[in-house]
């Protein structure tokens, strides 16, 4: 069971950036697939979710400017990020547990996670 996030960047204050998460070893359309953020010295902090059933979440510091998809045939998870600050730079890890198994911004709850992928917003 794996995945692999991949998309992070540097980008300027009000820039797009679009992360890709892909899976593997596991039936991907019974999964919930999440997106957490971590900054050095800070705990871990959920930014978006989406249930196998594609019922999305967003924490409020991203609402309205992050859209997060699936696509199952490609088994990929997608976080489109629009008008990005500088307090979104962090690294981001997509995460992927079966649905039933899954609290709504719980981390604790993911068994299986990505690798993480930098973002840093910076003019």
């Amino acid at each position: 069971v794996q995945l692999q996030a991949s998309g992070g960047g540097l980008v300027q204050p009000g820039g797009s950036l679009r992360l890709s998460c892909v899976g593997s070893g596991f039936t991907f359309d019974r999964y919930t697939l999440a997106w957490f953020r971590q900054v050095p010295g800070k705990e871990r902090e959920g930014v978006s979710m989406i249930s196998s059933d594609n019922s999305t979440y967003y924490k409020d510091y991203v609402k309205g400017r992050f859209t997060i998809s699936r696509d199952n045939a490609k088994k990929t998870a997608y976080l489109q990020m629009n008008t990005l600050k500088p307090e979104d730079t962090a690294v981001y890890h997509c995460a992927a547990e079966e649905t039933f198994r899954v609290r709504l911004w719980v981390s604790t709850d993911f068994r299986t996670w990505g690798q993480g992928t930098q973002v840093t917003v910076s003019s």
